[in-house]
């Protein structure tokens, strides 16, 4: 079902174009929800923006489209206001009906609109031998929550987990285990006893720098197939790789492949060659590089990559980050043939990515390939830092992210002991995970991703406010409302009838979840599904004390409100289970 946004937009498009309007802009404006519902549910620019394209009064144009708009049921009414935007309100009666819809097929809460198409998201890649931190928080949430989206939104997702586990710092780490090793710490805590190995590592090589060629050569030996070193590296990532997934299990995370840097060693001699046959890089000063001059740069979306290089062979021949992003690059267009491929990293690597990125295209089209396919996007964040400074688990720095979990549901498991003593310990114990695992992804969730984050113990796992836990709160309010009606052998109804004024506005702000979803997704911002369910809590808070629903009088009106009930019930669970979050039926 189409959401009320694109019902009013296609609407406001054929006008455009009836009024002899059609064609001067590329896109059309989308109708949004109006920002003051005094003047309307929503408001269309596009009359506006036609108006000042075509230097000639938007107020007159607006004017036009309006007259030229065919009847349609959800509209009550359209005004032209200001300088030329048409604000509609939409028909009761419509709405009520667009909502008992949804009551019927909860699938309608979601639009499908990337049916037929596939994306591969490559997120939260932590480093093998290294627990997992804090610092690895946004990408994972941030990565997991776009990839629940993209498979609510109809695509075809694989996600792809491509961990570290190549490079120099393996080589750190051979040479610090054959030095250094506890076997009994070892085998009582495998990661714990592999990062104090790195740390001394690192403190060791300040001192003694020797240390680093020695560390070089292991590193040679591991890629050239040394047996033992080969097996070492095997032992790190297989202890490594279970206890992401331990952490993983608990965020409720899944990825469908987990293909790190290691699996494309054998591929980036290859791959630079290709680059170098076709003319797409060339040899400097001993090394292999693409250049980026700025008369070559293709636009605004590269903005800030003229003159930069891309190093993909050194001149000891060694490969780098981005030859590796390039080799896998090849390898998923080939294994999966997607329409988007979605990177979730830090603000860090935004010129990393603009580099890949145009070097790929140059690749696509010196074999022919369509350049726009696949469609690459970086979707950045900000970074989350300790008060005093960034992390660096060189210098062991670090808040591990199991530490912070286990914080986040001890702290909820004194609320729900002292407000549910009455539930069993096992009940107890999983709304307990529930609400702290929660609390902790719906902290990151909410906030702009492209911001910047100060770690905070006791923001990031408040329990009242915009959080995981009040919008948890209002669903099991919801259930515990149906459970009583069915309990009364009342009913809910087919449709919503509008009657009190908290009801039309509850009811509206269930039709625009639909939106808060595709907006979320097409900006790469969870934030905005966040504020919209935030937003929906809070009307259908009023609306619980407000607005009586099992003693509203005849069974009609209760059989009406308790489909209201139901629909925000749905949209609540639908919206949490999208951020990854547990759904709690009583807490």
């Amino acid at each position: 079902m189409p959401t009320v946004s694109s019902v009013l937009t296609e609407l406001v498009a054929e006008a455009a174009e009836r009024a002899g309007h059609g064609g001067v802009l590329d896109e059309v404006e989308p109708a949004r929800p109006a920002s003051d519902p005094r003047f309307g549910d929503y408001q269309s620019n596009h009359a506006f923006r036609l108006g000042r394209a075509l230097r000639t009064n938007p107020r007159a144009v607006a004017e036009a489209v309006r007259a030229a708009l065919a009847e349609h049921p959800g509209v009550a009414s359209v005004e032209v206001a200001g300088p030329g935007f048409l604000n509609f309100r939409l028909d009761d009666g419509w709405i009520g009906a667009r909502l008992g819809e949804m009551v019927r097929d909860p699938a309608l809460f979601v639009e499908q609109s990337g049916a037929g198409r596939t994306v591969v998201i490559d997120y939260s890649s932590p480093n093998v031998a290294k627990r997992m931190h804090v610092g690895h928080m946004r990408s994972t949430i941030i990565g997991n929550t776009l990839d629940r989206l993209y498979r609510a939104t109809g695509w075809r997702v694989v996600a792809d987990n491509h961990v570290g586990d190549w490079g120099t710092q393996y080589g750190k780490l051979i040479v610090a285990w054959r030095r250094w090793l506890d076997r009994e710490a070892f085998e009582a805590d495998p990661l714990g006893e592999l990062e104090r190995l790195y740390v001394r590592f690192g403190r060791e090589a300040e001192a003694d720098p020797a240390l680093l060629d020695e560390a070089r050569a292991e590193t040679a030996k591991l890629q050239a197939g040394d047996p033992e070193n080969r097996a070492l590296w095997e032992r790190f990532r297989a202890v490594s790789l279970e206890e992401f997934e331990a952490v993983y299990e608990r965020l409720h995370v899944r990825f469908d492949e987990t293909l790190g840097e290691s699996a494309y060693h054998d591929e980036l001699a290859g791959t630079v060659q290709a680059l170098l046959d076709l003319g797409v890089a060339e040899e400097s000063e001993g090394a292999v590089v693409v250049k980026f001059p700025a008369d070559e740069v293709e636009g605004r979306r590269f903005k800030g990559l003229a003159d930069t290089v891309l190093v993909i062979r050194k001149k000891d021949g060694a490969f780098l980050y981005g030859t590796t992003d390039l080799a896998t690059l090849e390898y998923r267009r080939r294994t999966w043939a997607p329409d988007e491929v979605v990177y979730v990293t830090d603000v860090r690597q935004q010129l990393h990515f603009k580099q890949v990125f145009a070097a790929w295209r140059r690749w696509a089209r010196a074999r022919g390939l369509d350049p726009d396919r696949p469609s690459l996007v970086h979707t950045w964040f900000g970074m989350l830092v300790l008060p005093e400074g960034s992390m660096s688990s060189r210098k062991g720095n670090v808040v591990r992210l199991v530490d912070l979990l286990d914080e986040a549901v001890r702290r909820a498991r004194a609320v729900v002991d002292e407000k549910s003593p009455h539930l069993s310990e096992a009940e107890r114990a999983r709304i307990a995970e529930a609400v702290g695992v929660g609390a902790v992804r719906y902290a990151d969730l909410s906030q702009n991703p492209q911001s910047n984050v100060t770690f905070d113990w006791d923001r990031m796992l408040a329990l009242d406010g915009n959080t995981a836990p009040y919008l948890l709160y209002t669903h099991a309010r919801c259930r515990s409302l149906l459970a009583r009606a069915a309990g009364e052998g009342a009913e809910v109804g087919e449709a919503v009838r509008i009657g009190e004024p908290l009801e039309r506005e509850l009811a509206l702000r269930l039709l625009r979840f639909p939106e808060a979803v595709s907006l979320a997704l097409a900006h790469g911002r969870p934030n905005l599904l966040c504020d919209q369910l935030y937003e929906t809590a809070n009307v259908f808070n009023r609306f619980y004390y407000e607005v009586p629903v099992l003693r509203a009088g005849d069974a009609a009106t209760v059989a009406s409100r308790l489909a209201l009930v139901e629909a925000a019930a749905t949209v609540m669970r639908r919206g949490l289970e999208l951020l990854g979050i547990e759904v709690l039926d009583r807490m």
